[in-house]
């Protein structure tokens, strides 16, 4: 892995709790989606803790006036969520960025060679100098979706200290293939797990986030 990539797990026990709860297959869709929107509200907590914008102001309270800390609200901030689970994260991240602007981007797996096909971009065509941006991509195993979006980002000036990616979880080979494109990235996750398997699943990973944050069937319902 490329050591000017920055990954934080933050350790903290309400993210090893929504995670477990994350990987447990016996987790119902609702409690499922809960985890998952938890664990987008705790992450985000810690991704703009030394990130978001803030200014010094003096306010007048019942007895005195005294100086405090409020959010720049001048400094706009996007939030990208990757469909379909990308949801899932923003659902709860949105309780902690109620102002950001959201533009929705959707890339779907090709099961045949494990790429990444895209079939919805909602980006903006400009987004200007001072913008922050934040990235909600589901898991990152090969790391192919996350890719496409940060490229494209990037051919619209948004790289570097202004963008964040937030996870649920992260594959080491995928970790170490985004630090070879994208070495000033900085990566907020629950958890690095070790593996991929043949099909390019995470091991021992949390299955379709998909598929199990809206209770997708796997077959045909009766």
């Amino acid at each position: 892995m490329s050591m000017s990539l920055r990954v934080v797990v933050p350790p903290h026990p309400l993210i090893g709790h929504w995670l477990t709860l994350l990987r447990d297959q016996d987790t119902p869709p609702p409690l499922f989606t809960s985890a998952m929107a938890e664990l987008g509200r705790w992450l985000t907590y810690e991704a703009v803790r030394d990130w978001l914008p803030h200014q010094r102001v003096t306010v007048q309270t019942p007895l005195a006036s005294t100086e405090g800390t409020v959010v720049d609200s001048s400094v706009p901030l996007l939030a990208v969520p990757i469909l379909r689970a990308g949801l899932g994260l923003w659902q709860g991240a949105q309780a902690v960025l109620p102002t950001a602007r959201v533009a929705h981007v959707g890339l779907r797996r090709n099961e045949t060679d494990a790429t990444a096909e895209w079939y919805y971009d909602a980006l903006p065509d400009t987004i200007g100098p001072q913008v922050g941006v934040l990235v909600f991509d589901p898991m990152v195993a090969t790391a192919g979706s996350l890719i496409q979006v940060l490229e494209r980002l990037q051919a619209k000036g948004v790289e570097g200290d202004r963008l964040r990616v937030i996870t649920a979880l992260a594959a080491s080979p995928g970790l170490k293939t985004l630090g070879e494109r994208f070495p000033n990235l900085t990566l907020y996750t629950a958890c690095i797990d070790a593996e991929l398997d043949g099909a390019c699943r995470i091991v021992p990973g949390l299955g379709d986030a998909g598929d199990r944050l809206f209770g997708t069937p796997s077959a045909a319902i009766p």
